[in-house]
C-alpha cells in the first residue's frame, strides 16, 4: 500500500476542486468591458441580477450578460456599476459551508473572491438593499436588463416569444423575472428612473475581440468535427437519434458545456420542416440527411449545418439540385466584404447567380423554377436575409450597425426548396468579418459533392488544430 503524507493530500485536495472563477477569458478583458458600459452610462448606474440556481439536478451556467461583464458563476449573483465614480460592487451569497461538502466550494464575498475577480467590492448580497436605499437619496437613474435572460440554449428571439406565450397563457401569465426585479427596484425607492440595459450591452456584445472570436472559432471547430464524424457514420438503417449521439459524444469530448441549440437531424423528407427535432426516423437509402448542431462552449455558440447521402453517394437528381445549390450558395458567400450593407452583399451575389443559371444544365423543370426562386428571394430581398449573428447565443444580440464591420460573426444560411417534392437543402457557415474581407470559420467541413462524398468513403479531412 502507498502511503501519503498530509500536505500531498491537502496539494492535491486544492487542486481537484472546481474552479472558482473562469479560464475562458482573462479577468482583464472583463474589466475592460466593464469601464466601456460606464462611459455609454455617464452618471447613472447599472444593475444586473445573475442568473439563479437550477431546480434541476443540472451545472450552473451563468446568463450571458452577467457573464459578458464579470466571468462570475455564482447563483444569484447581483452587480452594480456606478457611472459617475467609477465603482463595480459584486454581491454574492455568504459562504454555504454544509452545500460545499456537497458539490464542492463557490465565490464568496471577501477579498479572495476580489482577487480572482478583479473587482474590488466583492459584499454579501445582503447589503445591496443599503447600496440601493443610499442611491435612491441622489435619485439616480438605474440601467437594467428588460430583456429575459439567456443561458445555454437559449436565445433573445426565443425567449421573447416564450414571454408573450406564457404572458396570454389564462392559466399562466406569470410576469418575467426582469419585470419582478423592476418593481422591487421601484419598491426601494419610487425616485428612480429605470431604463432599458440592453442596447447598450448589445451594441457592445455585437462586435467581437480577438479572444471572444478564439473562442468562437474553437466552438466551430468542435462543430465541424461533429459534422465530418457523421458524414463517415452514416449509412441506411441508422437513425437519426444516432447521429445526433455523435455529435453529443464531440461535444462532451472537446470540453463544452452543452450544447448551444438542439440538435437537428432531419433524414429524407424530414428536412423540410427546418427545425425538426424529433431525432426518430430511420435513415433510407437515397436519404439527404441534414445535419445542424453545434456547441456551447465556454459561454460561446456556433452554428453549423450539413446535408448528405445515407448511402455516401449523391443520387443524379441530388447531384443536379446540391450542386446548383452549392455553386449559388457560393456565389454568395464570395459577395461578402467589409463596411458594406447586407443588401449589397446580396445584390452583388445576384448578380454572380444569374450567371450560373444561364449556364447551369438544369434537366427537370422544377428544379430550375426551385433554383430561379432562390435567386429571385435576392433579388427582390422578400423572405431573404443575409443570415443571423453569432457569439454568446445562436441568434445572438442584433447589431445597431447597418454596415458589416470587422469583428461581426454571422451566418449564412440559405434553403432551397421544391415543395411539391418535400425536398429541402440549406447549408450554414460561420463567417467573421476581417478588415479586409472575412473568415470562414467552418470552411474545413466537406461542403461540395466531392468533398462530402470523399469524406463518406473515408479520405482524410484536414481540421484545424485547437489554438
Amino acid at each position: 500500500m502507498i502511503r501519503y503524507c498530509l500536505p500531498f493530500l491537502l496539494a492535491a485536495a486544492a487542486l481537484a476542486q472546481p474552479p472558482l472563477f473562469t479560464s475562458s477569458l482573462p479577468r482583464e478583458e472583463f474589466a475592460a468591458r466593464r469601464a466601456a458600459l460606464m462611459e455609454k452610462i455617464g452618471d447613472s448606474v447599472a444593475v444586473l441580477q445573475g442568473a439563479t440556481e437550477d431546480a434541476a439536478y443540472v451545472k450552473f451556467r451563468q446568463n450571458n450578460h452577467f457573464f459578458y461583464l464579470t466571468g462570475v458563476e455564482s447563483p444569484r449573483a447581483l452587480l452594480l456599476i456606478d457611472g459617475r465614480d467609477k465603482s463595480v460592487t459584486l454581491y454574492l451569497n455568504p459562504r454555504n459551508e454544509r452545500a460545499e461538502r456537497s458539490e464542492g466550494p463557490l465565490l464568496a464575498p471577501g477579498d479572495e473572491a476580489a482577487a480572482l475577480t478583479g473587482i474590488p467590492r466583492v459584499l454579501d448580497r445582503a447589503r445591496f438593499a443599503d447600496e440601493l436605499k443610499k442611491l435612491a437619496e441622489e435619485r439616480r437613474t438605474l440601467y437594467t436588463p428588460f430583456r429575459p435572460e439567456s443561458q445555454a440554449a437559449v436565445t433573445p428571439d426565443r425567449s421573447a416569444v416564450h414571454l408573450a406565450a406564457t404572458a396570454a397563457d389564462p392559466w399562466d401569465g406569470r410576469p418575467s423575472r426582469e419585470l419582478v426585479f423592476r418593481e422591487k427596484l421601484h419598491a426601494v425607492s419610487p425616485n428612480f428612473e429605470i431604463k432599458d440595459l440592453d442596447a447598450i450591452l448589445d451594441a457592445m456584445r455585437s462586435i467581437k475581440s480577438a479572444r471572444e472570436l478564439a473562442l468562437i472559432r474553437e466552438s466551430t471547430r468542435i462543430a465541424g468535427i461533429a459534422m465530418i464524424e457523421a458524414m463517415r457514420a452514416a449509412k441506411p438503417g441508422m437513425y437519426e437519434y444516432e447521429i445526433e449521439a455523435i455529435g453529443d459524444y464531440v461535444f462532451k469530448k472537446n470540453n463544452a458545456q452543452s450544447f448551444a441549440y438542439f440538435g437537428l437531424v432531419a433524414a429524407g423528407t424530414n428536412s423540410f420542416w427546418p427545425h425538426y427535432h424529433a431525432a426518430q426516423a430511420q435513415l433510407k437509402a437515397g436519404d439527404l440527411v441534414l445535419f445542424d448542431y453545434a456547441p456551447d462552449y465556454q459561454y460561446y455558440a456556433s452554428d453549423v449545418t450539413r446535408e448528405f447521402p445515407a448511402s455516401g453517394k449523391f443520387t443524379a437528381d441530388q447531384r443536379e439540385l446540391y450542386g446548383v445549390y452549392v455553386k449559388l450558395y457560393q456565389a454568395l458567400m464570395t459577395s461578402v466584404r467589409p463596411n458594406v450593407t447586407a443588401r449589397a452583399v446580396m445584390q452583388d451575389a445576384v448578380k454572380k447567380m444569374d450567371a450560373i443559371m444561364a449556364a447551369y444544365p438544369f434537366s427537370k423543370d422544377k428544379y430550375r423554377a426551385a433554383a430561379q426562386r432562390f435567386v429571385e428571394g435576392y433579388r427582390t430581398n422578400i423572405g431573404r436575409s443575409l443570415g443571423h449573428p453569432v457569439g454568446m447565443e445562436v441568434h445572438d444580440v442584433q447589431s445597431p450597425q447597418e454596415l458589416l464591420k470587422p469583428g461581426y460573426v454571422f451566418t449564412i444560411e440559405p434553403a432551397l426548396t421544391v415543395p411539391e417534392d418535400h425536398i429541402y437543402i440549406r447549408l450554414e457557415d460561420v463567417l467573421v468579418i476581417t478588415a479586409t474581407g472575412y473568415e470562414n470559420l467552418s470552411g474545413f467541413v466537406p461542403e461540395t459533392i466531392e468533398e462530402v462524398e470523399a469524406a463518406m468513403s473515408g479520405s482524410k479531412v484536414s481540421i484545424p488544430t485547437k489554438r
